[in-house]
């Protein structure tokens, strides 16, 4: 793994996201939204064969007025490599890997430029 995909520090708030200083020095900022858009287990990214990526939990009620916005209910370290978030909507089978998510980062520096 490169160096700029090991994290120095994760700061994690269930309720806000996660903050990653990395070795080089970059910062990156994730909020709860935005980590779970871009979950990257088989069903959120469409990887196995659906037409659409599908949240995994759905309500059966066409007539929902609000939705919780996502919040982490806990967070699992996997190895050296990738944390696991179990969201309040049931979901846990994301791996977020260091290299995924310097990959994701959002920051100025790290947009493409268009």
């Amino acid at each position: 793994m490169p160096a700029t995909s090991d994290p120095a520090k994760i700061d994690i708030s269930k309720s806000q996201g996660v903050t990653i200083e990395w070795v080089d020095g970059h910062r990156s900022e994730y909020n709860c939204s935005y980590l779970r858009d871009h979950c990257p287990c088989a069903t959120c990214s469409n990887a196995h064969g659906t037409s659409e990526p599908q949240a995994e939990t759905q309500s059966s009620n066409p007539f929902v007025m609000y939705k919780e916005r996502p919040k982490m209910r806990d967070v699992e370290m996997i190895g050296r490599y990738a944390m696991r978030i179990l969201w309040n909507d049931g979901h846990n089978t994301g791996l977020y890997s260091w290299t995924l998510l310097r990959e994701i980062c959002a920051c100025p520096e790290c947009k493409p430029k268009a």
